[in-house]
Order: C-alpha cells, then sequence, then structure tokens
C-alpha cells in the first residue's frame, strides 16, 4: 500500500510541476526557441516555473523510490494518469478547450490503466 502512496505522490507533484510552469510560461509569454538561451535564465527566475520545477524534481525522487519498489512495467504505465489530471486541471485553471477526440483518449488511457492494475 505504501508503494502506490509513493507512486501517487510522484505523479501528484508532476502534475503540479506542470501545472506552476505552465502558469508561469503564460506571465513570462511566448518566445522564438531560437531565443531559448537568451530567455533561460529569466525563464527560471519566475516565481511559479522556479517552484514548478522544484516540485517535478521533488517528484523526480518520489518517482526513484517506485522504480525501487514496483516493476517498471506496473508503475510507468501509471504515471499516464497525469495526462488525465492535467486535462481537468487545464480546463478549470486555464480555461482551456477539451476536443471529443481528447476526452475519449483519455477514456482510453483511464481504460490501459484499468487493465494493467488488475494484472
Amino acid at each position: 500500500m505504501v508503494d502506490y502512496l509513493i507512486l501517487v505522490i510522484s505523479i501528484f507533484l508532476a502534475v503540479v510541476g506542470q501545472l506552476l510552469m505552465k502558469q508561469g510560461m503564460l506571465q513570462f509569454g511566448r518566445f522564438p526557441i531560437t531565443k531559448l538561451l537568451v530567455n533561460i535564465i529569466p525563464m527560471f527566475l519566475n516565481p511559479w516555473v522556479f517552484i514548478g520545477l522544484m516540485a517535478f524534481g521533488i517528484g523526480s525522487v518520489f518517482w526513484l523510490a517506485v522504480l525501487s519498489r514496483l516493476p517498471l512495467s506496473l508503475a510507468y504505465p501509471m504515471v499516464s494518469l497525469a495526462y488525465v489530471v492535467v486535462a481537468f486541471a487545464s480546463i478549470f485553471l486555464f480555461g482551456e478547450q477539451v476536443s471529443l477526440i481528447r476526452w475519449i483518449g483519455i477514456l482510453v488511457i483511464c481504460a490501459g490503466v484499468y487493465l494493467i492494475s488488475r494484472t
């Protein structure tokens, strides 16, 4: 049971990290990829991006604990639940639109995770 709790914490921190980084980049604004090196330090100095990276990094430490406890063939597909949570959070936090085809994809992910968890 503890193994799965660690997995959930890892996934949760990855989701939180992604959402925080998205918020930071919404504030930072769009830039051409050719300006990445020029913008990298200001991006990291954005508090949302910085905290998001920290959350993602801490989640990675929990992920290492997961890798030491669960089979990779079971644990890694569970990470796809982050896609589901991010889709819902993106609707509520950022007002993003999710198309029918994406909803179908989310259902397929959920079905796949369910099947994998049953084995």
